[in-house]
């Protein structure tokens, strides 16, 4: 008893071994096979495919009216039966076709929605950073000196100037040439080579 309870724990501790497929797993590349389905469901659409499924069905059902009897290959008397069972085909295959395509488009719209959601939240912070920019560069402007008021201070200065001088002129002396130092000494002149020093 206590062997057949040890080796059922040993069965259960060990992975089960895979089982050999007779058929490999169909595995299609989902991005070309949505591709494909959404090709296919903008196609069904279209007035192009309207006005094609009218013509076949226009021509299968004249066919099978006024084509003689031995030609024909659907009878009108059951309700052209092949054609019910070809348009109900058509029909089991574009709904998965059609969901299929949807489902592509929600989850384009869904990254799409998350992009515009992360631009809409990089804009306001960079909108945020700018406003508090402003705010400091204004606060920083209040303590500069503005042109009014340096105006204002040269004209007092300008003001105070003229009050101490009583009314006279002020005239600016022109420098004088400045002379020679004493302490520089004269360099003799040197002649150049192959002339007479003159005297």
């Amino acid at each position: 008893m206590v062997e057949r309870i040890k080796s059922n724990s040993r069965g259960l501790d060990t992975p089960r071994e895979t089982r050999k497929r007779f058929l490999p797993r169909l595995r299609p590349n989902p991005d070309r096979f949505g591709s494909g389905t959404e090709n296919i469901a903008r196609f069904m659409g279209t007035p192009q495919f309207l006005f094609y499924m009218t013509v076949f069905v226009a021509v299968w059902l004249t066919w099978n009216t006024v084509a003689p009897a031995n030609l024909r290959f659907d009878s009108a008397a059951l309700g052209f039966t092949a054609l019910t069972l070809m348009l109900s085909l058509q029909a089991s295959y574009a709904a998965p076709l059609l969901l299929l395509a949807q489902n592509r488009q929600d989850d384009r719209d869904r990254v799409s929605m998350r992009e515009d959601r992360q631009r809409a939240e990089r804009n306001l912070s960079d909108t945020e950073y700018l406003t508090r920019e402003i705010a400091e560069l204004r606060i920083a402007l209040r303590e500069v000196a503005t042109r009014d008021y340096v105006r204002s201070e040269l004209r007092s200065v300008l003001e105070e100037l003229l009050e101490t001088t009583d009314g006279q002129e002020l005239t600016l002396q022109k420098r004088r040439p400045r002379k020679p130092s004493e302490s520089t000494v004269a360099l003799p002149k040197v002649q150049p080579a192959g002339r007479k020093p003159v005297r």
